[in-house]
This record gives C-alpha cells, structure tokens and sequence, in this order.
C-alpha cells in the first residue's frame, strides 16, 4: 500500500495552488514547497496560506499550535530546482496547454526518478500533458474543486500511461489530506464535471426553447430538487465565458457528441460581455452596492385541508408517493379500479392507467378534472385535444418543495384551478411552465442520470465514485445513479424516450446500460435493485 509523501511540491500559488498548499502542510502534515514563476505571487500565495491559517484559529477550527506547524511546514521556493526534493509536485498552472507541458517537462529533469508529477487540470486530457514528462508513467491527474481546503474530493485521473504505483501515491495524498478520493479515467471533464454537463447544458436548450425563463428554471431546480443555486446562477458564478470554453473543449474532444453541442445562448451572453458576477451582469444583474440578485425563496404553503376524493393511478414510485402525500393531509385516496360511485375531486393519471383493448394505448380515466403526468410524453402527446392539465415531479416527493404544471390550449379551467389548489394543500408551490416530456426538472435530472449510465458504462468511474463526485464536488442535492434508483429507472426511462420520440435527436438516445438495466426489472428502491443493491 502507497504512503502519501513527507514532501509536497505546488507550482502556481493562485488561488487553487495557495489552498492545495494549506492541505499539504496542515492536513497532511508534509513539508510544502510552494512556487510561482512571478515573485509577487509567490508572496501573495504563501501570505494566504498563512492567514487562511490563522483565520482557522479565531473560528475554533484548529489550534494555534496547530496552524503554526502547519506553517512552520510550508517553504517558499523560488525556483523551480527547489523542489528537486520533493516526492510528488502538483501543478496548479493555468489552463494553457503549452505552458503545462513546458512545466512537466523542466520538472522531469529536475525532481527524482521516482516522483509523481499531478495536474490539476480540470479539462485539459492528463494523457496529453503527461506526454511532455520523460516518464509520463509517473504522471496523473489531481483534480481538487475549489476552494480546495473546503471541498471535500479529490478527483485522481489515470492517464493512458499512468502506472498504477504512481495512482495509488495519489490516492494516499489525497487521502492524508482529509479527502474524499475518487478515481477517474481520462476523459473530456474527468468524471464530476462530465457527469454535472446536462445540469447546465439541458437548462439552457429549455430556455432556448422558451418552455421557461432563467429565473424560473433556475427556482424550480432549487425548490423542486433542493439544489443549492439553479443553473443560470452557476454559470454566472464560474463566468459565463469559461462555461462557454468548457463546452467548446467538451465538443472538439468527443468529436460532435451531440449530448455536448455547445449554446448559442452562451455565445450570445459572451458576445454581450455579460459574462456573470464578475462583470456585474450575466443571466442576472449584480448591483454595485453588493445587493442580492434574486429575492429570497418564499416559503411553500402549510399543507393540510384537502377534501373529497382524489384518484392516483400508476404504479411508479412517485405514484406511491403521492397517495401517501394525499391521504395525509385529509383526502380520500383511491386507485383507478376503487371509484365506485362517487365523483372524484381530482384524477392524478402517473401514467399507467388501464389499456384499451382496441388500441393498446392507455384508456384515459374519467368521472373529474385530470391530472397527467408527463413523463412517458408531453400532455400534448398524453392527453391529445383533451381538457387535462399536466405535472411533474420527482421522489423523493417530501424533499420536493415545489411542483412544476402544464396545460394546452384544450386544457379546463377547472383541471388548471384544481391542480394548484391540490398541491398547495400537499404544501407546494407550483410553477407553470411550457409542455414537453419530463418538463423542466424531469428533463434535466433524467438527462444527469443518463450521463451517469454512459460514464458508468464507459468505465470512467464507479457507482460509488460517481456519486461521491456529484454530492460533493458539485454540491449536488443527490447522487444521479442512487437517485434514479429513488425515481424508478422506469420513469428515468421513459422520460428518455420521450424526449428521442419527440425531438428525434441522438442528444436524448438513452445509455444501453439503462435500458437494460429495466428490461431485467432492475427498477431501483421499489424493486431491491437498480444501479445498487437494496
């Protein structure tokens, strides 16, 4: 088993170099040697360490003597030979290809045979940079997320001749300095930012399609799904124009995967300068003062008071959910076939009523206002010239504050008043939104699943590292794979299909893996299997 290493080397002491420096010298407790072609930064870099250190202290989160052996442990070296002694460099060098492998090429002469050289690149291929070293074996990739003392993973990234004694000294490092390791082959974005493209990418083609505003989609993904920021503020926190780069790297290193297309509304946005926080303005405005961007999220409604009967057909987990919902708060719950004589108040049809014998097409209920789910189709395909209204939302429903409705030009009023009134009584806000499978949320998660299949597949992480990854490098609210599992890979599924029916388009092709996984009747929690064993 590798040990992690007494001597520690960070080329580039910005802000990513400076706090992977803070982890070597306090959290894995080695000497550190940091460094920085320009004197200014290097100064800059070892001053932050130090008041990141002391910082620490005043909040109680460690000792005094604590931080000052950590600083007593990190060196200023103002060449590169200083680190000739070191047993792993880590470069934290910008994202110029040139300059990275100019770096790993001076360092091969310099440090000892056996020392492991780690990018940090976060899109760069590790395979490409490592071809520059004299012994690209000894070179892998270190992905920390940033703030790198804060966030808790570590990404390793074997390249295409990375040998495993230089992976597993890596991992240890990682590992000493209180991380999270997961292991990633190389690839465009590794694993976390590859498996996190469709929370972005799939939330700017619904608002190119106008189905919803920025702000609305970027509200249901934090009220529907419990996600710390919507997609539009992320993007303006990372720069719209590095987003744009990072979707134009993902492009040209798959060769047109249409999953990857970059947006023209990113080329737009960048063409404008409105390049998010940093320029005052992106998908939102940044006052001067300071200010919030956005009001604050009203709280949902107090669930309780509901009355009469309401039908809940389907078998899906959100099914089950619901009826357990409904009964809850004071409804009379029954399935298709318990109707018996009295009208119902509302039919809530999750998408497996009963079928009709001439057609083999699902037979619509009947006997109150409808409310379709959509995610076998839009309500337009669903409920074809019929007063129904639509919804979607995904388990698990307690954790859902939000609830997202659809209606067509046929739609009752009725059906439209209902449906809101309902899932305020449940304790939800709604949202309206334009008609397409899977609507706002569904799409976006089910797409976030299906790049967690194709990576999975492909062999690019596991289950557990994929997860781990979402959770916490993204700050994810689940992890894609565990979280189909909690939907139904049924309903993740058909969402897909959905989506390739109607658009036909090889962006909405669904992993194999996927499919497969339902056809065996692997559907997830509700059937003790899915991508994990329950």
């Amino acid at each position: 088993m590798a040990s992690a290493p007494s001597v520690i080397g960070v080329v580039g002491a910005g802000t990513m170099g400076a706090g992977i420096a803070q982890l070597a010298c306090q959290a894995a407790g080695a000497r550190t040697l940091l460094h920085d072609p320009f004197p200014e930064a290097l100064e800059r870099g070892v001053a932050h360490v130090r008041a990141q250190l002391a910082r620490g202290v005043e909040r109680g989160r460690w000792s005094a003597e604590d931080a000052e052996a950590a600083e007593g442990r990190l060196e200023p070296a103002d060449s590169l030979e200083g680190l000739a002694e070191c047993e792993l460099v880590i470069e934290a060098a910008p994202e110029v290809p040139e300059v990275k492998r100019e770096l790993f090429e001076r360092l091969s002469a310099i440090v000892a045979p056996d020392c492991v050289l780690a990018t940090n690149t976060s899109s760069l291929p590790v395979t490409g940079v490592a071809a520059a070293a004299a012994h690209p074996e000894r070179v892998v990739g270190m992905h920390f997320f940033n703030p790198a003392p804060v966030m808790r993973l570590v990404e390793v990234i074997a390249g295409e001749q990375s040998a495993e004694a230089a992976i597993a000294r890596a991992r240890a490092t990682g590992e000493a300095m209180g991380r999270r390791v997961i292991l990633a082959a190389d690839g465009p974005g590794f694993l976390v930012n590859r498996c996190g493209r469709p929370f972005g990418m799939e939330a700017l083609r619904l608002a190119q399609e106008r189905l919803a505003g920025f702000e609305q989609i970027d509200r249901i993904c934090r009220l529907g799904a419990g996600f710390r920021m919507g997609p539009f503020e992320l993007m303006d926190l990372v720069g719209v124009d590095t987003g744009y780069d990072v979707q134009r790297s993902f492009w040209e290193l798959s060769f047109g995967e249409p999953r990857w297309r970059p947006s023209p509304i990113t080329a737009r946005m960048v063409a404008a300068g409105r390049l998010g926080r940093k320029a005052g303005r992106g998908y939102y405005e940044y006052p001067d003062d300071g200010g919030p961007h956005r009001p604050d999220d009203a709280e949902p409604p107090a669930p309780g008071g509901g009355h009469g009967l309401v039908v809940v057909a389907g078998d899906l987990p959100v099914a089950g959910a619901l009826r357990e919902a409904v009964a809850a708060v004071g409804y009379t719950v029954a399935d298709a076939v318990d109707l018996g004589g009295e009208p119902p108040w509302l039919i809530v049809d999750c998408g497996l009523g009963e079928l009709d014998e001439e057609s083999g097409d699902p037979e619509p209920l009947q006997g109150g206002p409808r409310l379709v789910l959509c995610a076998d189709g839009s309500l337009a395909a669903l409920d074809p010239a019929g007063t129904a209204a639509g919804f979607h939302v995904l388990p698990p429903l307690d954790g859902a504050r939000l609830v997202e409705l659809t209606r067509a030009a046929t739609t009752s009023d009725a059906a439209a008043e209902r449906a809101t009134r309902f899932f305020a009584t449940l304790g939800k806000h709604v949202e309206w939104v334009g008609d397409a499978p899977g609507l706002v949320l569904g799409r976006i998660v089910c797409q976030l699943v299906n790049e967690a299949a194709f990576a999975l597949v492909e062999g690019v992480g596991t289950p557990e590292d994929i997860d781990a990854g979402m959770l916490l490098g993204l700050n994810h609210p689940h992890g894609p794979l565990h979280w189909a599992d909690t939907i139904g890979l049924d309903h993740v599924l058909a969402v897909l299909d959905a989506l390739a029916d109607e658009y036909r388009e090889e962006r909405y092709r669904a992993c194999p893996l996927l499919r497969r996984l339902v056809a065996e009747g692997r559907l997830g929690l509700a059937t003790g299997a899915g991508f994990f064993e329950h």
